[in-house]
C-alpha cells in the first residue's frame, strides 16, 4: 500500500511557511505541520493555516525547540499513526521546488519500499561557503557507506519510506539538530533500505530563514561522522559482500 502524507518542521518561518503549505494542498495530500517550539508570531501563523484547512492539515506543536531531526521525527510519529505509509519531507523555508513533488511522490509510489532523496541543482542564490562546505560531509558519507549510492546526503526534500524508518528510531537514537539528514540517511542505508535519488532545484530565498548555527552544528556533524566511521568498520564486511553481490 502506498499512502503518501506531507511532513514540515517548522521554527520561526512565519513568513514562508503559507506560500510552502499553498504550494502544496492542489497535491491532494494531508500534511503535518510540526511546530518546533516557534516564536508566537509564527505559533499563531501555523494556528490559522490549519484552522483555515483542518481537513488537509494537522498541527503537532513542541513546547520547547528540539531542532530539525526532532521535529521531523515527531512529524513522522503523527504520520504513522494518521495511517500514512510514507511521508514527503518538506523544509518549511521556501528553498524546495515544488514542481517535482509529483515526480518524487511517483518514483516513491514505483518502488515503496525505497527513500527517494532529493540531490540539489542550485541556482545562483547558494552562498558559496555552504556549497563548498558540503562536499566534505558527502565524501565522509561514501566511506561510511564504502559506496558512492548516495548523490547528496544533506538535502531536505525526501519521500521516506516510514516502516523502516521508525523501526530505525525505536532502535537508534538519532541527532535531533542538522546532524539528523545526514545520520538517518547512512543508517537507513546500512539496514539495506534502497535509495533513489532525484535531482531538484534548490534556491535561497532572500529573505529566507537559516537556523544553521556554525559552530554548534558543525560540532554535532563531525561528532556523527566519527561515530558513523566506527559503526561502519564492523559493518564493512557486509556492506562490501552487498555491494559486490550487486555488482
Amino acid at each position: 500500500m502506498f499512502k503518501p502524507c506531507f511532513v514540515i518542521p517548522v521554527y520561526n518561518h512565519e513568513h514562508a511557511i503559507a506560500g510552502v503549505v499553498a504550494g502544496l494542498l492542489p497535491h491532494g495530500l494531508h500534511c503535518v505541520l510540526v511546530d518546533d517550539g516557534s516564536r508566537q508570531e509564527c505559533a499563531a501563523e501555523l494556528a490559522r493555516l490549519a484552522a483555515a484547512h483542518p481537513r488537509q492539515l494537522s498541527l503537532v506543536t513542541h513546547a520547547v525547540n528540539q531542532g530539525k531531526g526532532g521535529a521531523v521525527m515527531t512529524g513522522f510519529q503523527a504520520a504513522a499513526r494518521l495511517g500514512y505509509t510514507h511521508a514527503l519531507q518538506v523544509d518549511a523555508d521556501g528553498q524546495h521546488n515544488l514542481d517535482d513533488v509529483a515526480a518524487f511522490l511517483a518514483s516513491a509510489e514505483q518502488q515503496p519500499q525505497a527513500l527517494v532523496v532529493g540531490y540539489p541543482i542550485y541556482d545562483a542564490s547558494v552562498p558559496k561557503g555552504r556549497l563548498y562546505g558540503r562536499y566534505a560531509t558527502h565524501i565522509w558519507v561514501w566511506i561510511n557507506t564504502l559506496s558512492l549510492q548516495i548523490k547528496d546526503s544533506m538535502c531536505g526534500f525526501r519521500v521516506y519510506p516510514l516502516q523502516p524508518v521508525l523501526a530505525l528510531m525505536a532502535r537508534q537514537r538519532l541527532g535531533l539538530r542538522m546532524n539528523f539528514d545526514i545520520e538517518i540517511l547512512v543508517r537507513l542505508f546500512w539496514d539495506g533500505v534502497p535509495m533513489v535519488n532525484r535531482a531538484t532545484r534548490v534556491g535561497y530565498p532572500a529573505d529566507g530563514v537559516s537556523h544553521f548555527q556554525v559552530w554548534r552544528d558543525n560540532v554535532l556533524i563531525s561528532r556523527m561522522h566519527a561515530r558513523l566511521f566506527f559503526g561502519m568498520l564492523w559493518r564493512a564486511p557486509r556492506l562490501l559482500a552487498r555491494r559486490w553481490s550487486g555488482a
